[in-house]
């Protein structure tokens, strides 16, 4: 059996200086130039930026609400994180009104 290996590079090479992420004081996550570095590096790849409108309606509306699903496990799993208003978790969670 042949093992699969993941192409692209991840989230190397994305910072806050260069652009990419958002620094915590405005909310974490990336930008739309991350996004759109992050797609170019890895092809066939989905990912968008948050939904940050009050009242988001159909598929955005279903995207936040599985984001908010997904990172309140990660609240689980990192403690710390939940515990510091400041950690990237939170203020993410906070930009997209989790």
């Amino acid at each position: 059996m042949a093992i699969r290996r993941r192409t692209g590079s991840g989230m190397r090479g994305m910072t806050i200086k260069g652009g990419h992420k958002r620094p915590t004081k405005s909310g974490a996550g990336l930008t739309k130039k991350g996004v759109a570095k992050y797609r170019r590096q890895n092809p066939g790849s989905k990912l968008k930026t948050a939904v940050t409108e009050k009242k988001p309606t159909g598929k955005r509306a279903t995207r936040r609400k599985s984001y908010c699903a997904r990172s309140a496990g990660q609240m689980k799993k990192f403690p710390k994180a939940a515990k510091n208003p400041n950690s990237r978790l939170r203020q993410a969670r906070k930009r997209w009104r989790c």
